[in-house]
């Protein structure tokens, strides 16, 4: 098959006798494939571990050998994975649409339209009652959603906490409310919410590591996560405040998510650049 313009070859697979570094099995006879990182893997346990990394929204797929007790990390590019995991059409389709789903969740205001499953883009970023375009043309007539609860929308106005559907609550909200707490003792902070809202731009970050400044990779911005101002503000308040507790208490659990209204510009930074978790 030729190549259209522009359309550079995928490069030819590398097969080596070798024990799989994802699962651990050693080799059995039976050729492993080598990825850019220089580790083997057989086909069938990469797909496996792309699939769980895709289904816990990662939009990076990294190698997870061992090396010296640590994770090789290294980013295997989609294409790469796509040729080397022998993917069938359904299934590169299925880890396409995922990866996008997630791409458009973390860095765009986009949802899943209950009906249809197309994305649909809000508007307006204090309303809740969503149009889906597609469904309107299908039907004939409007179709709504809650942006909230992702039903179809019932009730009236567009900017209350909640439509009429039973349950519908705001999920960031309620997680923020009902998490746990921790200590950060590099800070020597008691009793910090384990979850916050960047206050730039609403993510949701657990925080995992000692150090009470958090890098959001969706802004950009770093903030304190104990007193909720930017880390640049924090230090500025207190000399030496990345050891010590902020000029400031510690910020009570957030009763509001902040909403993002920007046009995201460059690349955000390598998931293992930050001190926090997605959710």
């Amino acid at each position: 098959m030729s190549l259209s313009k522009g359309e550079e070859a995928e490069p030819p697979l590398k097969f080596v006798k070798s024990k799989d570094e994802i699962t651990g099995d050693e080799y059995d006879g039976t050729q492993r494939v080598q990825m850019s990182c220089g580790h083997a893997v057989d086909p069938g346990s990469l797909t496996a571990w792309c699939r769980s990394l895709i289904g816990q929204g990662c939009l990076s797929l990294y190698c997870p050998a061992d090396v010296n007790g640590a994770k090789c990390g290294a980013e295997w590019p989609y294409p790469e994975v796509r040729c080397s995991a022998a993917l069938g059409e359904a299934e590169q389709r299925d880890f396409e649409r995922k990866l996008a789903l997630s791409a458009a969740r973390r860095y765009c205001d986009y949802k899943e339209c209950p009906r249809c499953r197309s994305l649909v883009e809000r508007k307006e970023l204090t309303h809740l009652r969503v149009l889906c375009t597609i469904c309107s043309s299908s039907l004939g007539g409007p179709y709504e959603f809650c942006w909230q609860c992702l039903w179809a929308w019932k009730g009236q106005g567009m900017s209350s906490d909640h439509c009429a559907n039973e349950g519908c609550r705001d999920p960031s909200l309620h997680v923020l409310a009902t998490c746990g707490t921790k200590d950060l003792p590099r800070s020597k902070i008691r009793g910090c919410p384990s979850i916050r809202a960047c206050p730039t731009c609403g993510l949701l970050i657990e925080h995992k590591d000692k150090c009470k400044y958090v890098l959001c990779s969706r802004c950009h911005v770093e903030f304190c996560f104990a007193c909720l101002d930017t880390a640049q503000a924090c230090r500025a308040a207190k000399f030496g405040a990345w050891l010590r507790s902020c000029a400031k208490p510690v910020a009570p659990r957030q009763t509001c998510v902040p909403v993002w209204s920007r046009q995201r510009e460059g690349q955000p930074p390598p998931e293992d650049q930050w001190s926090g978790r997605l959710l």
